[in-house]
Formats: C-alpha cells, sequence, structure tokens
C-alpha cells in the first residue's frame, strides 16, 4: 500500500483493497465480504497485480533485489526481438521508493500454463513448439533456465478472456461477483513464457529433481538439465511416469493410451538419457520435433485430450464428439 502513490504516478493502479484511505465496502452493510470484490487479498507474496492505466491491461509487479540473476537476465532477454524469443517481456524496471537495494519488475500479467486445461492434441503441439523454440532462444544467449516446471511456463491468455478475469481468483470476472468461462485455445494465438530463471548449478533445490547429474557438490551442465527438464515436464503432462531411461517403456505405453500421442515418445527417448553428454543440444532438439511435426496429420491437432483412465463409454463419446468436429471442419472449407 506504501508504494500506491508511486506506482499510480507512474501510470499504475492497484486494486481498491491496496490504495491509502481504503476501507472495506462491506463494512455498515449486511453483505458477505465473500461478494465484495476488495475482500481478496494477494496470494504470491512479493507480487502485485496493477492495471495500466493508459490502456487498462493487467500487469504484474514484483519486487526483486538488485544482485539477483532475474533482475539482470529477465530484461536482457526481453530486449531482444525475435520470433522464438519465449522469456518474459519485461514492460519496466523501476526503483523501489522503499527499499535502494530492490527493484520493481513490471511484466505482463499471465495465467498459469495449464489454466484453462489444455483440451486438444493441437494444443499441446503448439505447447512443445513454443517451449522449445524458448530454449534454444535462452541457450543461444548462453543463458540456462535452471528451473524448468510448469510452474515457471506462463502463459498471455487475454484472448482467452474477451472480457477479462480476475487476477487472483482466476475462474472469476473481474468483478469477482461471476464465474468466467474461457474461449477454447484452438484458432486463438496463445503465446507462453519462461518466468523466473535461476542462478544455481549445484544443488537439487529446482522443482525437478530427477535429472541424474544433479549434485550439490559437483558442478553440472545446466544446459544439459535443461533439457532434460523440459522432457521430463512434457512426460508428465499425460500421466505421472518416471523420467529414468529404464522407465521410458512406461511413457511409451502412457502416450500411447492418451489419445495419439505416441509422436512425442521419441523426442523423450532422446532427452531422458542418463548420460548428459549423450542428450541433444537445444537447436538439435528443436529440429527433430520440427521432422515430427511435419509428419502430423492436420486432423490430429483437432482431436481431444484424455487421460489413459478415461473410461471406455467416455472416450467413445469423445471420439465420436471430435469425429463429427473433424467433418464440420471440413465441411465449412467445401462451403466457403
Amino acid at each position: 500500500m506504501e508504494r500506491q502513490p508511486y506506482l499510480q504516478k507512474h501510470g499504475y493502479q492497484l486494486r481498491p483493497r491496496y490504495v491509502p484511505g481504503w476501507e472495506p465496502s462491506w463494512r455498515g452493510t449486511r453483505m458477505d465480504p465473500t461478494y465484495c470484490e476488495d475482500s481478496i487479498m494477494l496470494i504470491v507474496g512479493g507480487v502485485k497485480d496493477a492495471r495500466r492505466r493508459r490502456d487498462n491491461k493487467l500487469v504484474a509487479i514484483k519486487a526483486l533485489k538488485k544482485d539477483t540473476e532475474e533482475s539482470k537476465i529477465a530484461p536482457c532477454l526481453s530486449s531482444v526481438t525475435h520470433p522464438q524469443n519465449h522469456c518474459v517481456p519485461v514492460h519496466e524496471l523501476l526503483p523501489d521508493p522503499l527499499d535502494s537495494q530492490s527493484l520493481l519488475l513490471v511484466i505482463p500479467y499471465l495465467r498459469p500454463c495449464k489454466n484453462p486445461d489444455l483440451s486438444v492434441i493441437g494444443d499441446i503441439i503448439d505447447f512443445v513448439q513454443q517451449t522449445l523454440e524458448g530454449l534454444v532462444f535462452m541457450h543461444r544467449h548462453c543463458v540456462a533456465h535452471r528451473d524448468i516446471a510448469f510452474e515457471n511456463i506462463m502463459m498471455d491468455a487475454e484472448k482467452l478472456y474477451p472480457d477479462g478475469h480476475h487476477p487472483v481468483h482466476l475462474g472469476l470476472q473481474p468483478n469477482a461477483l461471476h464465474e468466467v468461462s474461457p474461449l477454447p485455445r484452438a484458432g486463438y494465438s496463445i503465446t507462453y513464457y519462461y518466468v523466473d530463471f535461476e542462478p544455481l548449478v549445484t544443488g537439487r533445490v529446482g522443482r525437478d529433481k530427477n535429472a541424474p547429474e544433479l549434485s550439490s557438490i559437483v558442478a553440472y551442465d545446466p544446459f544439459k538439465v535443461d533439457i532434460f527438464a523440459l522432457g521430463n515436464l512434457y512426460s508428465q503432462e499425460f500421466e505421472q511416469v518416471g523420467s529414468t531411461l529404464s522407465e521410458l517403456l512406461r511413457v511409451l505405453n502412457v502416450l500411447q493410451k492418451c489419445n495419439s500421442m505416441q509422436f512425442l515418445v521419441p523426442l523423450i527417448e532422446k532427452v531422458m538419457c542418463t548420460s548428459p553428454a549423450s542428450r541433444p543440444t537445444a537447436p538439435e532438439l528443436l529440429g527433430q520435433w520440427e521432422e515430427i511435426r511435419a509428419g502430423l496429420s492436420e486432423s490430429l491437432y483437432r482431436w481431444g485430450l484424455g487421460p489413459k483412465s478415461e473410461p471406455a463409454i467416455e472416450r467413445m463419446f469423445n471420439d465420436t464428439f471430435a469425429a463429427a468436429r473433424e467433418d464440420i471442419y471440413h465441411l465449412k472449407k467445401f462451403v466457403i
């Protein structure tokens, strides 16, 4: 709240709760605070949501220490214009008026990459394409992420919510009174971004601790750990599976039962090698993926996703629906 006048001066408007002089809107009334937007508090410490006054766009404002890797890496990568750049854009880096050793990083407001859920195979294909491109971009600029996980891949989902959503209660409208339903990802341009760059090259403090070379004593190649972590992330999207070479057959069985996702198996086989030296580089992995993608049929993109535990009757219904959707797609093309 103490930073509000400073942020207001720089063009950012906090929610009413965080404006000096705020009084609860339900005070002196019979209203249930649950139904009042200004009762909603921040969940993530150190990160505030705000609106940019010139265009009313949602942004996130994150407090960082000046000497952190993120305060140096994020603005540097953001400054590079390239179609493969999937590092979080930085709108502005402001001095912290309350702490001379801190900065305020202003970035677009982003949603978790799986909220809302990916619903068709094309969503997965697009996700894999963008995350591989982003990894190639980072590695070509000599930056390893060091903590690749779903929590550190966010998305700009603004196009899925044309009327907006609440920045804390993501399933509600901006006024927090009613639920909001997203548009399907298919047909809209969704951009994924890597966030939260880590400085460590030893230790097991990252979210993915499965890479066999991780050590608290011996330094390892963080670029090869990135490769392993991204492949492990792909496998986990479809079921909780093992991440060692001996369990690749399990991965294959899972993907074969998960709606024709077995095309990812060759990619996962490459990145889950126990020997870091045997894993491909990011450009090599992207090249292999683009060969795989070129061989996929266009109709596959529009087929729905479902877990291997999906009941047979539900699978049959969903497959029938997907087939009907495919017929409608081709009919539209013919009529147009």
